[in-house]
């Protein structure tokens, strides 16, 4: 025995190599050219070429400079997560962490480690430690890429995260910020063409755009076209106190002999006039907007409402497309929709902006006042089916970034319409008028909800009566035309009454969930929700034993199959008769 080997025997089908056969995975390579202008040769080429699109001795200045940073946390949205850990490496072989300058060899190399956690904060993270001080890569960012992810920095009590690729720029809570929005190739001569013949005549109004990391270009291509006639051409850059006191930013420009025109969220309108002043309206009717790069829906929707017309040009392909657009008139639907609508999702798809808790706390009372129910939901990065499963709300009102955090269906792809809050401040309001506007700021939203709320204790305080006469007013959905009869659930909460039988036979019960005269009452309180879940005509799995199907003396016994896998006793049968 001791020289013959010992097999495990097959506990299902014959194993043999026509069976298991597994195939290799070459490796794919990475397309650097979008953003780097080439796919390096080299080794050191790309590390060259990676180092100057990143700043790397900038931002390298900054962390020796600040030495109280000692994790560092590096986020990298999923188009250059390639790059991180190039990053991360040359970081580490050039951070000081002792007076003298000096890097321990054995931590040239980063290591990795694993973790897992709920799905709303599930994170990987790569750590490369340097005597006292460690760099940290998030490998999968909890909401939108566009945002701070404090919660993931938060895993490892980070001190620092640095923000890389496109940002909007919203003020976080807690931890300090450093943006690094790199400088991607461009194709000036073929921007400046497209612009041309997107604009012949010189004398058009035009403002420049572009997301964060090629605000850099906007600047020379201002001055280009300047020499070239368009004298009424006005360029933009970001708003960096718009981030908020705790940020820092790497890599930018100082904006000398110009001054600022207008406001506009998060970017400021530049020009060197210095006599001309802009306000909304002159946006809205004489200026066009040429944006480099195709903004993420729920920006391009703002963007739309903000200027006369819009033209987009794409850096990958160098076209210039200028539309179809996102529609305002959809959004004018979903807003009618949500007037009607008894259950509200209050969807959560960010932890760390300011003002985010603030903003709940105050839709809720919105919603309870108007009496309908709501929900509160945080699922991580929302999609079709997580939302699906969700069958009771009748609306979504998402609380996101305004730059790529607001869920915007343009194809009906979602069961249920999905709203912001400041739609759902407009449908909950007795009286609509729709302005044309689209608000993603929280800080707005809150200024509105206060508007609203002096104007209603205001009309509250006038009134001699307390009760509502409208309270039993017929509500009929604009979008159909149809009687809505569960609109407002929780409008007459206060006059629902259900006898209970067990008080008629004098039992006192101790049980939290009774089942009273057909309703359900939860702690003695009428529930709306467990009234939804009789109402379905499908119950779920186990909830069909009635008393038409109900076997008093337990069900009977039969025998089951037996066998392994491959070889059941009716598989034997049927290959014999066969």
């Amino acid at each position: 025995m001791s020289g013959e080997t010992v097999v495990a025997p097959a506990l299902s089908t014959t194993q043999g190599d026509e069976t298991f056969n597994l195939g290799r995975f070459s490796d794919v390579e990475k397309d650097r050219s979008g953003y780097l202008g080439c796919n390096p040769d080299s080794r050191s080429e790309l590390l060259k070429l990676i180092s100057e699109h990143y700043l790397v001795e900038e931002i390298v200045r900054f962390l020796n400079e600040r030495r109280e940073f000692s994790k560092i946390t590096l986020q990298f949205p999923d188009s250059l997560v390639q790059d991180s850990a190039i990053v991360a490496q040359l970081l580490q072989e050039r951070i000081l962490s002792n007076p003298s300058g000096q890097v321990d060899s054995k931590d040239q190399n980063p290591t990795c480690e694993n973790g897992s956690g709920a799905e709303c904060c599930q994170k990987s993270a790569d750590q490369v430690q340097s005597d006292e001080r460690s760099v940290w890569i998030l490998a999968d960012t909890a909401y939108s890429a566009c945002c701070v992810d404090e919660v993931a920095s938060e895993h490892v009590n980070g001190d620092l995260v640095i923000h890389f690729g496109d940002a909007c720029l919203n003020a976080v809570q807690k931890l300090p910020v450093l943006y690094c929005f790199g400088r991607p190739f461009l194709d000036l001569d073929n921007t400046i063409a497209q612009f041309q013949n997107t604009y012949q005549s010189t004398d058009e109004k035009v403002i420049l755009m572009a997301n964060a990391p090629y605000t850099c270009y906007l600047r020379v291509l201002y001055d280009k076209l300047q020499t070239l006639g368009y004298q009424n051409v006005i360029y933009s850059d970001l708003n960096e106190d718009f981030a908020g006191p705790t940020a820092s930013f790497v890599g930018r420009q100082s904006n000398d002999q110009v001054h600022t025109v207008f406001t506009l969220y998060n970017r400021i309108l530049l020009s060197e006039e210095g006599s001309l002043t802009l306000d909304a309206e002159d946006l809205q009717n004489d200026y066009n907007l040429f944006h480099i790069t195709l903004p993420a829906d729920p920006r391009l929707l703002f963007l739309t409402t903000k200027f006369k017309s819009l033209s987009i040009y794409d850096p990958s392909d160098k076209s210039v497309s200028q539309g179809p657009f996102p529609s305002m008139m959809r959004r004018y639907k979903y807003m009618h929709v949500a007037r009607t609508a008894g259950t509200i999702g209050v969807l959560v798809n960010t932890l760390s902006l300011r003002n985010t808790n603030e903003t709940l706390r105050r839709l809720a009372e919105l919603i309870k006042d108007n009496g309908k129910k709501h929900y509160m939901f945080v699922v991580g990065k929302p999609n079709v089916a997580k939302l699906a499963n969700f069958e009771p709300v009748d609306v979504w009102c998402i609380l996101g970034c305004g730059q790529s955090g607001i869920i915007v269906d343009q194809y009906n792809e979602f069961l249920k319409p999905i709203v912001t809050p400041y739609e759902l401040t407009m449908a909950l309001n007795p009286e609509v008028t729709w302005t044309g506007q689209w608000v993603v700021d929280f800080k707005q939203i809150l200024e509105d909800l206060d508007d609203d709320a002096d104007e209603t204790n205001t009309e509250n305080n006038s009134q001699e009566s307390s009760e509502n006469p409208d309270s039993d007013a017929p509500e009929f959905n604009a979008v159909t035309g149809q009687y809505v009869s569960t609109s407002r659930p929780l409008r007459n909460l206060a006059r629902v009454e259900i006898s209970d039988p067990c008080q008629d036979n004098k039992q006192s019960s101790n049980q939290l969930v009774e089942k009273c005269s057909g309703a359900l009452t939860i702690g003695n309180t009428f529930s709306t929700s467990a009234a939804h879940l009789q109402s379905r005509q499908w119950s779920g799995l186990g909830s069909d034993f009635t008393s038409e199907n109900f076997e008093e003396e337990g069900a009977s016994l039969e025998q089951g199959i037996s066998g392994i896998a491959s070889q059941y006793a009716f598989d034997k049968q049927n290959k014999a008769s066969s």
